[in-house]
């Protein structure tokens, strides 16, 4: 798990950098994006008990891979070493701490992230087991996602330029198909995820 959470957060880096050469001096909300995430993932789960609402869970999930890009975000503006900050998510991720139900751990996770402003791994820990997200799920889809995020960048997310929708699939859906049908035991599973992305991409 260690080996697979210095990848993660090499790749954060990595992400974060292309996106801003000096992004950690920049005073990014990363606890605002993780916030935020939280509400929409709630949406998808489903909370309103005056209408029926059967839990998307696959989009409760690609939720859970956007905050932990954030929240990887937020340990790595701290200065501390790479190999300690892994050491840390891998203790904290040992002991989730969850609350009587999903939309409550969701609340706890809010709270303590509004009061602290950093990343709650304890309660993100017990969303994953919540939803039946185990680590190598989340690794396999935090690396995909990770994949297109600079599959954005690369086609003009930053420009205005960038293609959404790809013949009426969301490109977070696209990227689903995609890792459906690539090993993620492969050596070369970065460029597989990206060279399926293009080809799926409407003006690639």
């Amino acid at each position: 798990m260690q080996q697979q959470l210095l990848t993660m957060l090499t790749m954060q880096d990595d992400m974060n950098t292309k996106v801003h050469p000096q992004w950690r001096e920049q005073g990014f909300e990363w606890h605002r994006a993780i916030w935020v995430e939280l509400a929409e993932m709630l949406d998808h789960y489903g909370w309103k008990w005056w209408k029926h609402q059967q839990p998307d869970i696959e989009q409760v999930h690609l939720e859970l891979i956007d905050i932990f890009h954030f929240g990887l975000s937020a340990r790595l503006v701290t200065g501390q070493p790479v190999a300690d900050i892994a050491n840390e998510i891998q203790a904290e991720l040992a002991n989730p701490k969850a609350a009587p139900s999903f939309a409550e751990t969701i609340e706890q996770m809010v709270a303590n992230t509004l009061a602290t402003k950093g990343f709650d791994v304890a309660s993100f820990a017990a969303l994953m087991a919540q939803t039946e997200l185990s680590f190598d799920e989340l690794f396999r889809h935090y690396v995909g996602k990770n994949v297109l995020n600079f599959f954005r960048q690369d086609h003009g997310y930053k420009t205005g330029e960038y293609i959404k929708i790809w013949n009426g699939k969301e490109d977070n859906e696209v990227l689903m198909d995609v890792l459906r049908t690539t090993d993620a035991t492969a050596t070369d599973f970065k460029e597989l995820v990206y060279a399926g992305l293009k080809q799926a991409y409407p003006t690639a």
